[in-house]
């Protein structure tokens, strides 16, 4: 799931189409949404 970096309009299409834009204000840029997820590391 992507969102527009504008306005916050969730994006439905596929991102892979090239000149995909904002539906709502037109926007070609998005970021991926990521879930809230804790990651643990080990140190070596």
């Amino acid at each position: 799931m992507y969102r527009c970096m504008m306005c916050g309009h969730p994006i439905r299409e596929t991102i892979q189409i090239i000149g995909i834009q904002c539906e709502k204000c037109g926007s070609k840029v998005f970021h991926k949404e990521r879930p809230n997820m804790k990651k643990t590391l080990i140190a070596r």
